[in-house]
C-alpha cells in the first residue's frame, strides 16, 4: 500500500475513538510526515482535536534548535505543540536509549487524558528492526510480536498507524511536498544495536530478500497470535489470591512449560519487569520446592519473587528500612513514614484507640525489634507480636515495615491489623481510627 494521505486515514479509522489525537513530533523525517499528512486531512479526523508533543531530552547540543524547529513546523501547520522537558540520564544498568525512551514516555503518558490518542511514526522498517533484536536476544512469541497496532497507554492509548509503510515511501512524500526535518547525528552511530542493524544488516539482507520488512511484520502478526494464546492457557491457569500473590500448589500441578508461561503472564499482569530465562528458571528449582517455613527469594533488575507458606509473591526490590527509626507523632496531622507511606488519625465513634487516651500521652511510632507483645482487643491473653503476625499471614519481609503505634511505652496498636488492649474505643466512645497509607510496597 503506497502511502499518501488518504491510506493514512484509512489505517488511523480503524485506531480506538479519542477525543484528542496527541503526534510524538521529534522533528525527524518519519513523525514531520505523520503529523504533515494528519494536518492535510484534519476535517476528516474522528478526533475534536490535533495536537503535537515535543521531548527534549536535552541530549544533543541541537536539541533546543530542534524544539524550536518543531515549534515553527506546528505553528506553520496551525497545530498546537507542546514542549516537554525531561531528565534522560540512564540509571544504574540502564541503557541511553533506554532511558531517553522512558523518560519520553513517561512525560507523554503524564499528558494525556482519558480517551487521548498517542500516535507514533514507527513504521514497517522500524518494525523489522525490532523483530531481529528481540530474536537476537532470544525473546518468545511475546517480544517477537514487536509492536502492536495500538496498546493501552496512560489515560488513553498509543497507536501506530504507519506500520504498513516503508521508510523509502515516507521518504518519497516528504520529499515530493518538500518539507524539511531534522537528523539526529545518534542515528549514524552503529554502535547502538538498533543503528547497526538498520545500517549495516538489514541492507545485507534486504539485497537478497527485498521484501523483508513485509516479511517480517508478518512474523510479528504470526507471534502475537501465538502469544494471545499463550495467554489465553495462563489464564486458566491462574489462581490468585486477594492481593494477587500465586498459588504454588496450582503452580506444581503443571508441566514446565505451562509454569514457565504462567509465571511470565502473572509478572506481566503484575506491571513488573519479566525475568530472563535464568531468573525465571531459577524461580522454578528454587523457589516452588523450598520449605513451607523457607524465605527464598530471587530477583532480577527493577522485580524479585519471594515465597511464604503456599503463595508466590512479586513486587519491586524492598527499598533500604531503617528499624531503630522513631518517629514523634502529632495525631492531628499525617505522619509521613519511610519510603513515602503515611499515617492517619481520623475521629471515629466505637473504634480505632481511645481519644482521650492519646490526649495526655506522648505517641510514636516504631517498629518491631523483636519481643514486643499485644493482647488484641477482644481477646482474653497476651501474645508475642511475631505470633500475632503469624496468625495474621503477615509475609515475614513486611512484618519489620508495619508501623507500631505506641502510647508512651506502651503498644497500643499495629497499622492495618488490630488496636490492643486496653486502648480500644468502645460502644460510642471517641476514638482515632488508623489508616496506613502504603505508597510503596512493604
Amino acid at each position: 500500500m503506497r502511502f499518501t494521505p488518504d491510506n493514512l486515514l484509512a489505517v488511523i479509522e480503524q485506531l480506538p475513538p479519542a477525543c484528542c489525537y496527541w503526534v510524538a513530533y521529534s522533528g525527524g523525517l518519519d513523525s514531520h510526515v505523520l503529523l504533515h499528512s494528519l494536518a492535510a486531512v484534519r476535517d476528516r479526523l474522528p478526533v475534536e482535536k490535533l495536537c503535537a508533543v515535543h521531548v527534549n531530552h536535552g541530549l544533543s547540543p541541537a536539541a533546543d534548535e530542534w524544539a524550536e524547529h518543531c515549534a515553527a513546523v506546528c505553528n506553520k501547520l496551525n497545530i498546537s505543540c507542546r514542549i516537554l522537558h525531561v531528565n534522560a540520564r540512564p540509571g544504574k544498568g540502564e541503557s541511553p536509549e533506554a532511558a531517553a525512551r522512558n523518560a519520553r514516555y513517561q512525560a507523554i503518558a503524564s499528558l494525556l487524558e482519558r480517551r487521548d490518542g498517542l500516535l507514533t511514526a514507527h513504521h514497517q522498517d522500524d518494525q523489522a528492526e525490532t523483530v531481529l533484536l528481540q530474536l537476537l536476544r532470544g525473546s518468545g512469541p511475546r517480544g517477537l510480536a514487536a509492536m502492536p497496532r495500538w496498546d493501552v497507554f496512560g489515560a488513553g492509548w498509543r497507536g501506530r498507524p504507519l506500520l504498513d509503510f516503508r521508510r523509502g515511501e515516507l521518504q518519497a512524500y516528504a520529499q515530493s511536498g518538500r518539507l524539511c526535518w531534522v537528523e539526529d547525528e545518534s542515528n549514524r552511530d552503529t554502535g547502538i544495536e538498533r543503528n547497526f542493524l538498520r545500517h549495516e544488516v538489514i541492507p545485507l539482507l534486504r539485497s537478497h530478500w527485498p521484501v523483508l520488512g513485509k516479511t517480517l511484520s508478518r512474523v510479528a502478526a504470526h507471534c502475537a497470535e501465538s502469544a494471545d494464546l499463550l495467554d489465553q492457557l495462563a489464564v486458566q491457569d491462574l489462581v490468585t489470591g486477594s492481593e494477587g500473590e500465586l498459588s504454588i500448589g496450582r503452580l506444581k500441578m503443571l508441566d514446565t512449560a505451562r509454569q514457565r508461561n504462567l509465571l511470565r503472564y502473572w509478572i506481566r499482569k503484575s506491571g513488573l519487569p519479566l525475568p530472563d530465562t535464568v531468573h525465571l528458571q531459577r524461580t522454578i528449582d528454587e523457589v516452588l520446592p523450598a520449605a513451607p517455613d523457607g524465605m527464598p527469594c530471587v530477583g532480577w533488575t527493577g522485580a524479585e519473587i519471594r515465597r511464604y507458606r503456599d503463595r508466590l509473591y512479586v513486587m519491586p526490590p524492598l527499598p533500604p528500612h531503617d528499624s531503630s527509626k522513631i518517629h514523634y507523632w502529632d495525631m492531628a496531622e499525617t505522619l509521613q513514614l519511610q519510603n513515602g507511606s503515611a499515617l492517619r488519625a481520623a475521629l471515629a465513634a466505637g473504634r480505632g484507640i481511645k481519644r482521650e487516651l492519646c490526649r495526655n500521652a506522648r505517641v510514636t511510632v516504631r517498629f518491631r525489634r523483636g519481643g514486643e507483645r499485644c493482647r488484641p482487643a477482644g481477646r482474653p491473653h497476651t501474645h508475642k507480636l511475631k505470633k500475632l503476625l503469624q496468625e495474621q499471614a503477615v509475609p515475614p519481609w513486611q512484618r519489620q515495615r508495619i508501623p507500631l503505634i505506641y502510647l508512651d511505652e506502651q503498644l497500643a496498636a499495629v497499622a492495618g491489623l488490630f488496636v490492643c488492649e486496653p486502648f480500644q474505643a468502645r460502644n460510642e466512645e471517641p476514638g482515632l481510627e488508623i489508616s496506613w497509607d502504603q505508597a510503596v510496597s512493604v
